[in-house]
This record gives structure tokens, C-alpha cells and sequence, in this order.
């Protein structure tokens, strides 16, 4: 169910933004900086208004940022007039999401990176938004930090803790800097580098993390070491009882599970599939364990996670990663007014949009 969002801004000085080197023109595609310059050059100051879109059906992300970037680091923040949508609202094709109006002068060279920021976020927010509706409400772990580079990490983190507030869905992230904007902590299992240091005794490695963790924390194992994730499963949570919150299954989708080399034939046995998530789930149940939870992880995507939703595959919750990243949102801006007259390119005018809102 989708949920009605609170309007509220995050502060510009949350994102901790390069202002001296994006006031400069340091992030700008050079194109930007030679513009202003020529007009600078020319003594000209048009009165412009910069109208900015997409052209999907998307949730919208990082606009709070975009405004940041233009608050904090144009030349004469005080003389431009913004209005804008709000994070996490849904947003049509063509839609304008953001007007800019003032002397181009003092915002040409941000282009690059308001445009960059919406179109990254926007991404991020999109495709966690339509994983969480996948997996009819139950928990997703947001994995991708592995797969990217760490300054991208806050940012994307955000992003997908909002898209958890437009679905009202449970979402963790797997790192603190990816929880560092609204506050959160990050959350993970036992890893597998856990139970090599223990000699790849994993009913170790977990009673040690569990004497370790806070008591408020979720243990979660994972159970894949050994490709025997049915008797390890029993094994952890023998070993640990109530303390163990959930197992996470893992397995390459290169390998067949040890539980299953006995039923190949008619499924594809690789990976995490269903039939090993079934085994797993009997196993426990019949030893007692029906507490125990279990995250499914690896190759996870909006695809395959439809499919065990649609067949009623008893996963708990699921940790997807590489997948949330990929793909395209991209957004335009375009010169759409200048000095008070038309004046965008060909195919491109002034839409008005009554969602937008005055930027205070």
C-alpha cells in the first residue's frame, strides 16, 4: 500500500556538499562553464527560466539535494526563484518537476550536477519502490554497497530508506553512512569472512557473534558455507535457539545445494530456488525452530522475486543488491523562457504544473 508522504525538505547541510569546487565549476561538463564565461564576457544577464523532466513513470528522488546544490553554490542563491516537487512523490513522463528562474549567469555551471543527482536517486528510489511492491510487504535488505563506489553510498541509502516510506514497507541498509541521513544504523548477518576466520565452523562463528551482538540486534546466519544449508540451518539454530532471528541462504548460482543433489531432474537446482527454500523451511519447522526466519540473497531481482511471491515461496524477507543500481532515469533541463519570452528549442516550451511548489 502506498503511503501519503510528509512534505518536509532535509536541510541543505545534510549532504555535505563540495561547495567551493561546485560553485566553481568543478563537477560542470565544460560546455556549462564556456557558456556562462561568454556571457559574462558579453556583459549579458538574461532573466531565465530552466525547466527540468523525465520521461517515465518514476518515484521521485533527490530533489532535496538538487535544491541543496542550488541553494549552497550558485552565485546569488537569493535571486532565484525555485519550485519543485517533493521526494518520493510519483512523477508522469514529461512531467516538470523542477522550474529554476533567475540570471543564468549564477546557475548555468550547476546543470551537470542537479541533473546527475535527480537521475541517480530517482533510479535508486524507482527500482526499490517496485522490489518492496514484489515482495508484497515483506523486508527487503538493500545490498548494493558492495557493487559501487562508497561516495555514492548516503545518497543511494536515502533513497531507498524513502522508497520504504512511499510503500510503508520495511527496508535496511547494510551500512551506517547509507542510514547517515535520516539517522539509522546498518544492519547484517554472520558473513561468510566470519566463518573462514572461525576455520569454517559456522555454528561457531554464529555463537560468537551472538555473544558479541547487542541483545536489541537480529542474528541472522548465513548457512550456505559448506553447500549443506539444510543441516547447517538446524545445526545454528540448535546452537542458538530464541537468539537466532533468521538463516540467509546464499548459494551461487553456480552450485546445487547438498539437500537437493538428490532431486535434480525437473527444476533448475542452482542458486537459491525454491525447492532448497522449501527443504530449509520443513527442516526447521519439524525440529521446532518456526521462529526462525529466513532471508533469501543472491541474484535476487524484481523478476525472480515476483516469481516466488506468485508461488508462495516461504521467504521472510530478501537481500537483493547489484540489481537496485542498474538501469536509467535520466532527466532534461531546458531554457524554456528568457527574459520573460519563449524561447525554448524546437519541441521543448514552458509546461505548467500546479504540483510544483515555491522553494522557501
Amino acid at each position: 500500500m502506498l503511503q501519503q508522504l510528509r512534505k518536509e525538505r532535509l536541510a541543505p547541510e545534510v549532504f555535505d556538499l563540495p561547495v567551493e569546487k561546485m560553485r566553481a565549476g568543478w563537477y560542470t561538463d565544460a560546455y556549462f562553464d564556456h557558456a556562462r564565461s561568454t556571457l559574462l564576457a558579453d556583459g549579458r544577464h538574461p532573466r531565465v527560466v530552466v525547466q527540468v523532466f523525465q520521461k517515465h513513470h518514476a518515484w521521485l528522488g533527490g530533489m532535496d539535494e538538487a535544491i541543496a546544490i542550488l541553494r549552497l553554490c550558485s552565485h546569488d542563491p537569493d535571486g532565484l526563484t525555485i519550485r519543485a516537487l517533493y521526494d518520493g512523490e510519483a512523477i508522469e513522463p514529461w512531467e516538470p518537476v523542477l522550474t529554476i528562474e533567475g540570471d543564468y549567469t549564477t546557475f548555468a555551471h550547476l546543470e551537470t550536477v542537479y541533473l546527475g543527482t535527480l537521475a541517480r536517486r530517482t533510479l535508486i528510489t524507482t527500482n526499490v519502490v517496485e522490489v518492496l511492491r514484489a515482495a508484497n510487504g515483506k523486508p527487503i535488505i538493500f545490498m548494493p554497497a558492495r557493487h559501487d563506489h562508497h561516495r555514492v553510498q548516503a545518497g543511494d541509502g536515502y533513497a531507498a530508506y524513502l522508497a520504504g516510506q512511499i510503500t510503508g514497507s520495511e527496508i535496511g541498509v547494510t551500512s551506517d553512512e547509507q542510514a547517515s541521513w535520516w539517522g539509522g544504523r546498518g544492519i547484517g548477518t554472520v558473513p561468510h569472512s566470519l566463518i573462514a576466520a572461525y576455520g569454517g565452523d559456522t555454528v561457531l562463528a554464529a555463537r560468537k557473534f551472538a555473544e558479541w551482538a547487542p541483545e536489541d540486534m537480529s542474528v541472522t546466519v548465513l548457512v550456505d558455507f559448506e553447500n549443506d544449508s539444510v543441516q547447517t540451518a538446524l545445526a545454528v539454530a540448535e546452537a542458538l535457539g530464541e537468539r537466532l532471528w533468521g538463516i540467509r541462504l546464499d548459494t551461487s548460482e553456480t552450485l546445487v545445494d547438498k539437500s537437493l543433489w538428490a532431486d535434480m531432474g525437473d527444476f533448475k537446482p542452482t542458486g537459491v530456488n525454491e525447492r532448497l527454500v522449501l527443504k530449509v523451511r520443513d527442516a526447521l519447522d519439524a525440529a521446532g525452530f518456526g521462529h526462525v526466519r529466513i532471508v533469501a540473497s543472491g541474484g535476487f531481482t524484481i523478476d525472480k522475486i515476483r516469481a516466488f511471491e506468485r508461488r508462495g515461496v516461504p521467504v521472510d524477507a530478501y537481500g537483493v543488491g547489484s540489481s537496485l543500481i542498474r538501469g536509467a532515469n535520466d532527466f532534461t533541463a531546458d531554457v524554456v523562457m528568457t527574459d520573460g519570452r519563449p524561447s525554448g528549442k524546437f519541441g521543448r516550451r514552458l509546461r505548467e504544473n500546479p504540483r510544483l511548489e515555491l522553494v522557501k
